[in-house]
């Protein structure tokens, strides 16, 4: 992290001069370092700010928490949030520009025992949407992705939690299909990235706006591609399926943790399963890992691994399409495996990581995969059909980013969190 910032926000703080200034300096701070989120916590005897960088949590300062009414009152103010009610969580925006660019910050404040705490996500307008070539989708993944999204109608589905990059996905591929003489509309909440030539609307529950009523509408504005930002419930999913099999293309997100979960995931919402292989085209499950340090990272000899790790590494890269394996990861590398640590230095911030990257699995509804879901199979039971029919799970994906030094064993199976 800049410690230069953060030295100028402790000092600032430390003097409690100007609290306007003190919270402009929070978030400038926030943002030169590269922080998804700006957490401000209320403990026992202190009040703490972290920030969330790659992925990750990182304790900046403490300040007393006599100081902290005033911080709280200052970002509602900002965020037109009530004052004095501090015994309900509320939500609100700060549009601001920092260095010439225009940031969002969802603001979202919670009651604790010990006060307020508030957390912002970070949202830079300004940003560009990455290309499909940028995000890190190779091969296999690569070739579903482009056929699914391809076809006039369907339904393509990412999956799982929160900050793992499921929005930017679905951005790179309604910026891969944006053209002149498609109309191309979105349900958010909230609107992210404003695209031009693309019709986006944001979605308002409270006032009974929602996912499912949003679609309804949109089909009542004659279009090629509808991009639901979430599928909660029965009656969203009930009419995108709809939509997708009267000739709309639809994309969307659910919250599952893996690819052949949401399929079981969308029975259990109701649907019936004979629907599923008619109307969807493609599931992606994708995790965001953090990069290597390329200044510092460590050299180690895969035989330094215990036996256990070595079995379950080559059971998986056994499985792995040894076509996509000989192309993605060199000859020598495979021969003598050299994989690379953590270590930490002044250009990483003594993290031994830097950035991230993005690792895929993308389920094809192939002929094996039907006949599972038409039989009632597990989760478990298609997740194996689909890789013996070629499918490149996010353990196998990772692994071979991590023979090629892009990032750690550790971070992999941490996010794979595939079983022993």
């Amino acid at each position: 992290m800049n410690d230069k910032t953060i030295e100028n926000l402790r000092e600032q703080i430390y003097k409690w001069e100007n609290i306007q200034s003190i919270c402009d300096m929070i978030i400038n701070a926030g943002v030169e370092n590269k922080a998804s989120d700006i957490h401000i916590e209320p403990l026992t005897a202190v009040v703490r700010l972290r920030y969330r960088v790659d992925g990750a949590l990182r304790e900046v300062l403490e300040y007393q928490p006599f100081l902290h009414p005033q911080v709280v009152a200052r970002y509602k103010i900002m965020a037109n949030l009530k004052i004095d009610e501090s015994r309900m969580p509320q939500d609100g925006r700060i549009s601001t520009i920092i260095e010439w660019r225009g940031l969002d910050l969802r603001v979202s404040t919670l009651p604790t025992v010990h006060g307020e705490k508030i957390v912002m996500r970070i949202v830079d307008k300004s940003k560009k949407i990455p290309d499909l070539d940028q995000l890190g989708i190779e091969w296999h993944n690569r070739r579903v992705l482009e056929e699914a999204i391809a076809l006039p109608n369907g339904i393509i589905l990412t999956s799982w939690p929160t900050g793992s990059g499921k929005s930017t996905t679905l951005y790179s591929c309604l910026t891969r299909l944006n053209k002149p003489d498609v109309n191309i509309m979105t349900l958010e909440d909230p609107v992210e990235n404003q695209i031009d030539g693309i019709n986006q609307s944001q979605v308002f529950p409270d006032i009974g706006y929602t996912f499912a009523w949003g679609l309804r509408t949109a089909l009542r504005q004659d279009p090629d591609i509808i991009m639901v930002w979430e599928i909660r419930d029965h009656e969203t999913i009930n009419i995108a399926i709809e939509a997708a099999l009267t000739w709309h293309l639809v994309v969307s997100t659910i919250h599952t943790n893996s690819a052949s979960e949401t399929i079981t995931r969308i029975i259990n919402m109701g649907i019936q399963p004979f629907l599923l292989p008619a109307a969807v085209n493609g599931i992606i499950a994708q995790r965001l890992i953090r990069r290597l340090c390329p200044e510092c990272k460590k050299p180690v000899h895969v035989q330094d691994l215990d036996a256990h790790m070595q079995k379950k590494i080559q059971k998986a890269l056994s499985r792995t399409n040894k076509e996509e394996l000989f192309s993605r990861v060199p000859k020598e590398i495979l021969q003598n495996p050299v994989f690379y640590e953590a270590v930490g230095c002044e250009a990483c911030g003594n993290i031994g990581y830097k950035w991230r990257v993005g690792i895929y699995e993308i389920l094809e509804i192939t002929l094996n995969i039907k006949k599972m879901i038409l039989d009632g199979a597990s989760a478990t039971m298609i997740n194996e059909v689909a890789i013996n029919d070629g499918m490149i799970s996010l353990e196998q994906d990772g692994l071979m980013k991590w023979l090629n030094g892009l990032t750690s064993l550790a971070e992999v199976y941490a996010a794979a969190k595939e079983e022993d």
